[in-house]
Order: structure tokens, then sequence, then C-alpha cells
């Protein structure tokens, strides 16, 4: 069989940032009608090599290829102009523009008038096509992170790329929408190149679940610490190998966890430790997001929430922490712990939640959980900082502050020169890790994590899935919102899927199935719900 021409060829490329070697004379070579899938920890060179390709980085040596040719890109212009769009992990959006104004932004035509109802109508095709649900009026700031990722992917095919890159792009889909995206990347790539007819289309697929690495693509190239540590045949490898190429470790895929027994009798629903009742609460359109959503998380589980962005669980997580007003319902918390009282906090201030004892980790870690220009020290007690030993009276206690970071850093494994370190320097897996730290010191063995693992590399992954099933053996209560099933069905006791705001089922974790929660994400079936058990209220 005569092997494809290659549509990319990345040979030599060396970068470096004051103290850090990001890419070391790595060579990449991705072939015309193939999807190649991009593997490596958090740090390993995988976003600066796909950011020089889109030309936001210039390499210090090597040179670029498309089919057969030298290029030099030197903007992100230049490489829109020979083909090739990348989707960011991290998004390149304007929150004050709708989707279509973003999808248009920077191009050159139209040049004097624009027509907005038909570039609408330009991407509800490529919505109906691709299978991704997105509302092209809407501004970026009303959406939630998924549906953010979905603008991004829906730019780079309405300008026709021929090499795309994409960060990431399935971590928002169902198992069938996920399946669907593949079949359609396939046939992307059979598709010749709008600049080059007589090859075809390519596609670099960066992503962290392996199973849709073999699923999907062709060949992987591995990197580690900025280097190739291998280029193989997908069909010729294994989990288990790409895992350990990449980390340089043996990886446990599903952790070890002791039966959840749920609590029935009226003396142990005591140990409901927060809970809601038929809650209701509208997104930032002013519409209803989350509508009659009754849970509850008792002490020593980890309650799963399943579902596609955007179909109320950002909008759940922040009426509870007291970040969005409860329009009808009930917030219920263990003020204080596991033996505390079970009170309303319905629509109290988010500082009145913090000292409840409810922990919270965003999904937006930089953005909401996080503030990037400070010190890791300083995000450590962000929750903690108005109680000694932290200060003393209006003054805080730099000594105590400074051997409270250092414990933390220690204890959690927090990888930072220094506890003086700027936060936004940290890598997604430490940044993570940080937030965790300060949300269980500061919590009484409540949280709600919001897509923790979302964008970390599987060793990334496994230590933040770890470090939740050592404080549900520790008897505290998460309530874990993530759109990676296979994190739901590995550490979750219960897992209750959201549609449409609503709960359409509560089903154990260990009898769940990837194609039932698929099902019944979308809308296609429903479980029959637990009965559950109303806590009192005192």
């Amino acid at each position: 069989m005569t092997t494809p021409p290659l549509a990319v060829e990345m040979r030599g490329i060396t970068k470096t940032f004051p103290g850090v070697v990001a890419n070391a004379d790595v060579h990449l070579a991705v072939r015309a009608g193939e999807i190649h899938a991009l593997l490596g920890e958090n740090g390993a060179g995988k976003s600066t090599l796909m950011n020089i390709l889109a030309g936001l980085y210039r390499p210090d040596a090597g040179e670029i290829w498309l089919h057969g040719q030298r290029v030099e890109i030197h903007s992100p212009a230049d490489a829109i102009r020979l083909g090739v769009g990348m989707v960011h992990q991290h998004f390149k959006l304007v929150e004050t523009l709708t989707v279509a104004e973003n999808v248009i932004l920077g191009l050159k035509e139209p040049a004097f008038r624009l027509d907005m109802k038909q570039v609408a109508a330009e991407i509800q095709t490529l919505a109906q096509r691709y299978k991704l649900d997105l509302d092209p009026n809407a501004y970026i700031w009303q959406l939630s992170v998924g549906e953010q990722q979905r603008v991004e992917i829906f730019k780079m095919l309405y300008r026709n790329a021929d090499i795309l890159i994409l960060d990431e792009p399935t971590a928002v889909l169902t198992p069938q929408e996920s399946e669907e995206l593949g079949h359609t990347l396939r046939r992307m790539i059979q598709e010749p190149a709008v600049r080059h007819p007589s090859a075809q289309k390519a596609i670099i697929f960066i992503t962290h679940k392996l199973d849709e690495v073999i699923e999907f693509s062709d060949r992987v190239t591995v990197l580690r610490n900025g280097r190739v540590e291998a280029t193989l045949n997908t069909a010729e490898t294994t989990k288990a190998e790409l895992a350990r190429l990449m980390v340089g470790r043996t990886v446990l895929f599903r952790l070890e966890k002791p039966p959840f027994e749920p609590h029935v009798t009226e003396e142990m629903r005591r140990e409901v430790l927060f809970a809601v009742r038929d809650l209701h609460a509208l997104n930032d359109k002013g519409l209803p997001a989350v509508r009659g959503v009754t849970l509850e998380v008792h002490a020593g589980e980890i309650l799963g929430i399943a579902g596609v962005a955007g179909n109320g669980q950002r909008e759940l997580a922040q009426t509870i922490a007291g970040l969005r007003r409860a329009t009808k319902g009930q917030v219920l918390v263990r003020c204080g712990g596991p033996d505390g009282k079970l009170e309303d906090v319905t629509n109290r201030a988010p500082q009145e939640i913090i000292e409840s004892g409810l922990g919270y980790v965003p999904a937006n870690r930089l953005g909401t959980g996080l503030v990037g220009n400070l010190p890791v020290s300083s995000n450590l007690i962000l929750k903690g900082y108005r109680k000694a030993p932290l200060s003393r009276g209006p003054f805080l206690d730099r000594t105590s502050i400074g051997q409270f970071a250092s414990r933390l850093i220690s204890a959690f494994q927090i990888v930072t020169p220094s506890a003086d370190r700027p936060v936004r320097l940290l890598s997604g897996g430490n940044l993570q890790k940080v937030i965790l730290a300060r949300e269980i010191t500061a919590g009484k063995a409540m949280m709600v994590a919001v897509n923790p693992t979302r964008g970390l590399d599987v060793g990334a992954t496994e230590s933040v899935q770890r470090t939740l099933l050592e404080q549900r053996a520790k008897g505290a209560g998460i309530l874990l919102i993530s759109e990676d099933l296979d994190e739901l069905m590995s550490i979750c006791d219960r897992i209750a899927v959201m549609f449409e705001g609503q709960i359409v089922g509560i089903v154990p974790a260990d009898k769940a199935s990837r194609e039932e929660l698929g099902l019944m994400m979308a809308g296609g079936h429903q479980a029959p719900t637990e009965e559950v058990a109303h806590a009192p209220a005192n």
C-alpha cells in the first residue's frame, strides 16, 4: 500500500521560554487523510508545538512544511491563509459579542455589508451537520465552558480549514455525540484539501481520553518533557502503553473504592450533609435552567451529575454555592459539618455559604477559582484569611500564612518553585491542586466540584480523583459535576443525569453503562429515579 503524502511536517522544532525548554528538536509528521493524535502530560509541550503551527509562536529553530512546501508562519492570519485552523483549549473569544459575530471575526469577506442572518443560517447548518446545538445569537458571556468550546470548533469549520487542530473537542459531548463526531472527522479527512485538491485534509487530535485515541486516530505521537517519546500506529498500541509513555509510570485507569450503602433509616438520614429540594433557577438569559431538582449528598458519598454542557449543571452548582439566586426551592447545608444542623441557606451570600463549610470547585480555574497574578500562598488563604492564625485582628500574619501554604503545598503535592510564584504560571494539574487544597481545608467535609479534571492529563487526573476518594473515605459528601462518563462511573457512588434542567434519572454507578447514561443525557431514555429521602430541616 502506498504511503499517503505528508500534510504537515515539523522538523527539528525547538522553542524555549525563560528557564523552560518547551520543545526540544521535535519532529512531527502528519499524513494527508489521517487523524493524528497528540498526547502528553500538561507541560509536555503539546500546546506550544501546536501554537507554533497555528502562528501564535515563532520557533527558535526548525522548519514547517505543509503539503510538501516549506512555509513561514508568522501569525494566525498566515496559518489561516495556509489552511491551518486550531481550536484552543483556552478559548480565543470576545465575550461581549454573539456566537455569529465571533465566528466571522477577523474574516476579510464580506468587506462592506454583513448579512448576519445568512451567517446564523450557515452556523445552524454546521450545527446540524456536527450534531452540536448552539444559538448563533447568544452572547459568549451567556454560554457555559462547553458551549464556548463549540463556538471555537465552528470558527475553524467556517473557514474551511484543510489542517484542523482539535484540542479536547469531545469534552462536552455525550458518548453518542462523540462517536458521531469521530465518524464526521473520518469523513472530513476523506475530502480533498481546498488549497491542495490532489491531497486530502488532515486532523491533529489532542485529547486526554485514551479511549478516543484508540478508537478514532490512525497514528499517535507522545510528547514528554518537550521531546517526542514515540510515534506509533494506533492499531499497534494500547491505552496502558500510551499512558506509560506519557507519564513515565504505570497509571491506574480505575481507582478502587469501598462500596457505599445508601442511608435509608430515619437515623441514618441525619447523615445527609447537603441537599436541594425542588430547586429552580434561571440562566444568564433569564430562562429556566434548573427546573425542580431534588438531590441529597450523604456523608461518605460522591454523587455524580452527568449531562451535556448547557443542561443546567453550571447553574445548579452556582445556585448551591450562592453565586446565583434560586427562584424557588431550597438549598440545605449541615452548617459546620457533620456535627451541625441541616439549615436552609437558600439565596444567602457566598460568604455565608463559605462559613457554612461548603467547598466549591468551579469549572473555570483561573477566571473564577483563582486569582492568576496573586502568588500560590495568597490563593491558598482566600477563604481563611479573615480568621486566626492567618490574621491577627485587621492584619495578616505573614509567618503563619507561609507555614500554612508550605503545609498545603507539601500535603497536596503542588509542584511550584515557591509559595510566592504567581499561580497563573502553574500547570493545569497544579492549578487544580491549589483549588482542592484550599476548598478541602476551608470546607467542612462538603464540596461541590465542577469538571475538576477537565483538560488534565491522565497523571493529573488520577491525582485529583484520588484526592476526592480520600476525602470520601474520611466521610466527606461530594457533588461531582462532570462530562466525563468514565470518571463518573469510576469514582462516584450514584450518578444523576440532567437534561434540560431536570433530573431524568439516578442510577447506582456500579450498575451504570455509557450507553444508558448517554441516552439519558440526550433525553431519549429515562431511568427510574431513586426515591429521594427528604432529610429533616434541623
